[in-house]
């Protein structure tokens, strides 16, 4: 058994050198990411395993399968941007990595928060600037705070977890009810009354058809005023131009986002210095003392690497070897 593993970066190769041993199987780690340029790379392997936010097109799927590659593993949750229907054409089985380290989110998000509340970002500029004073930066408490988590999986879960630590009241909103948070009658009916409701609002939904631009003008005015925004879940559900308005109204107060909805291409890029960044509405929301902005660094941890990488590749062995995987994504 052969195993190509595209876009491996320096930080993922012990991990993979580490199974390699351990398992006596063979991993050919690429650098580069899977396109229409590295997928000849491919043939002569049983399965790959990949990792990329740029689009899994029909093009290249077509051409691993036509190199006998039908197993192919993501090293990441997010499937939005494989193109389904070659999947099914070429009868091709994938499988994610769901829960690599929900903690490495949940702590990232709650981090940035708190981060907020005290006004953090402030007190570095102002200190950077040889000003020591205190006010008028006050901070808030999240023990005196309604939190409101869009989405309660294993990631919503922690997120709950790390805020009940702190005092929080919880409220959350889900299609489909997590039995022991039900009995906790955390769960509200409609997202209307969890923006109603909330002083802080965190999501942690998929990327789906269904929720793009899920935080619009029309979400945000139903909010409260000075409300505190928390996504690291998927960039393109907040729309950016309404969060803007929203952010110069008042009506939010600080926004925290691990994610943006056109980060492909730029984060993880070193720019050489802001000016060169070639995004204004990044920029716009980067200069603002009441915005964070982390290039979609939740899920970089030790923990949370080393599980993407080994979980991958046991994943693409098992479709290899059975033909199926408990990770396997239907299409």
């Amino acid at each position: 058994m052969k195993i190509i593993a595209y876009g491996i970066r320096d930080d993922e190769m012990p991990y993979l050198k580490q199974w390699s041993k351990d398992k006596g199987i063979e991993v050919k780690a690429v650098a580069e990411l899977l396109d229409e340029s590295t997928v000849d790379q491919a043939k002569g392997y049983d399965g790959a395993v990949v990792y990329q936010q740029k689009p899994y097109t029909g093009a290249v799927l077509d051409k691993l399968a036509s190199f006998g590659i039908k197993s192919l593993s993501l090293r990441n949750v997010g499937v939005d941007n494989v193109d389904a229907d070659a999947i099914k054409r070429n009868d091709i089985k994938v499988t994610n990595v769901p829960a690599y380290s929900p903690s490495a989110i949940a702590e990232l998000a709650v981090t940035q928060l708190m981060r907020l509340l005290r006004r953090t970002n402030t007190f570095d500029r102002k200190i950077a600037q040889g000003d020591l004073r205190w006010a008028p930066t006050i901070a808030k408490e999240l023990d005196q705070m309604t939190v409101g988590v869009i989405a309660t999986g294993r990631i919503g879960r922690k997120v709950i977890d790390i805020c009940r630590g702190f005092g929080a009241k919880i409220i959350g909103y889900d299609v489909y009810h997590n039995p022991e948070l039900e009995k906790d009658g955390i769960y509200v009916d409609t997202l209307d009354e969890l923006y109603a409701k909330a002083d802080v609002i965190t999501v942690h939904s998929p990327a789906t058809k269904e929720n793009e631009h899920m935080l619009n003008d029309a979400a945000f005015g139903k909010m409260k005023d000075g409300v505190f925004i928390i996504n690291a879940a998927r960039g393109i559900l907040i729309d950016t131009d309404a969060l803007i308005r929203a952010l110069d109204s008042g009506k939010v107060a600080g926004a925290a986002l691990d994610v943006y909805e056109d980060e492909v291409g730029i984060f993880n890029t070193d720019f050489g210095s802001f000016d060169a960044i070639p995004d204004e509405r990044l920029k716009n929301l980067l200069k603002r003392d009441n915005v964070l902005v982390t290039p979609h660094v939740a899920f970089y941890t030790e923990t949370a690497v080393k599980n993407m990488v080994q979980f991958a590749l046991n994943s693409n062995v098992n479709l290899i070897e059975k033909g199926s995987d408990d990770s396997q994504v239907k299409f």
